[in-house]
């Protein structure tokens, strides 16, 4: 199978996984299952739940996921879900459109799209700590479950986002910018990986390893993300360029430029894909997904 194909299949089983986990049977409260199934499944990589699936592969030499590793998925795109919900809100980006359609506050109102957004961080916790309770290695699982809290909390993405808004229209250090691209991008990348190779039972000197690998390959992704901002358009992106400008943010590329952050992805990247052949076991299609991921173009 090529890796197109492959990457088209893991799509497929991740978009029937997320499905199947959503709430159902909503009376009352019905519209906001409605939000969140929106929001949920506006479609996107699926690139979190997809690189806990290949580390998990990778590191127990299965192919078909359990319930345990599937509610992780569900869990990991719905708090990654949950993130880019509350970013839109006109409080924080303001933004109208996200992947080529409506912003979920946008299609809902406000005040839904805050819920929809706390919906799906609750909801990403009930499903995630299902898959503990379903795990035959239950020690392993609510370990799993206390890195995916850490890292989508005030130590991790959250806390990345708090100083991100605090520096708006301030001048940024290069060592405040990276501690904002370690935690708000980087965290639930580290997180992804570490949960899929906990589940997995890998050790921990593999499990640190990865760690390092997915902090270089999350600040990777996040100056390609800079870059995109402003080379490229809404139409390919799906959701507006020079946002960053726009909300006075100084990023990778204010700082440094654009041809040193264009090289320094390349540098990022290629250790990343060096520390990968040092692991005691290998996935070739989530090397190749690790270097997708900083190449991309939208």
């Amino acid at each position: 199978m090529s890796f197109k194909e492959q990457l088209e299949n893991n799509k497929k089983e991740i978009e029937k996984i997320l499905l199947e986990k959503l709430p159902k049977n909503c009376e009352m409260q019905k519209e906001i299952q409605e939000a969140m199934e929106y929001s949920l499944m506006a479609g996107g990589k699926r690139l979190r739940p997809m690189m806990l699936l290949e580390t998990w592969r990778m590191f127990s030499g299965r192919q078909k996921a359990d319930e345990t590793v599937k509610c992780y998925m569900a869990a990991m795109e719905m708090i990654h879900t949950y993130s880019l919900v509350h970013d839109d809100l006109p409080a924080m980006d303001n933004d109208d459109y996200r992947r080529g359609r409506l912003t979920t506050h946008k299609q809902y109102g406000e005040a839904m799209g805050i819920l929809a957004g706390d919906a799906l961080l609750n909801y990403a916790f009930e499903v995630a700590a299902l898959g503990a309770m379903k795990s035959e290695d239950k020690a392993a699982a609510i370990k799993a479950l206390s890195v995916l809290a850490g890292k989508s909390g005030v130590y991790g993405m959250l806390g990345g986002q708090v100083v991100d808004v605090q520096m708006e229209g301030k001048e940024v250090s290069p060592e405040q910018l990276e501690f904002i691209y370690r935690l708000k991008t980087g965290a639930l990348i580290e997180a992804s990986m570490e949960i899929g190779a906990i589940l997995a039972g890998a050790g921990d000197e593999q499990i640190e390893l990865l760690k390092q690998i997915a902090l270089k390959i999350g600040m990777a992704f996040q100056i390609q993300d800079d870059i995109l901002d402003i080379t490229s358009t809404t139409q390919v992106l799906g959701k507006p360029v020079h946002s960053d400008e726009k909300n006075k943010k100084m990023t990778y590329v204010t700082i440094y430029g654009l041809e040193k952050a264009s090289r320094d992805v390349e540098l990022l990247t290629g250790q990343a894909v060096e520390q990968m052949g040092m692991l005691q076991a290998e996935n070739p299609f989530l090397k190749e997904l690790l270097i997708g991921l900083v190449q991309r173009k939208k």
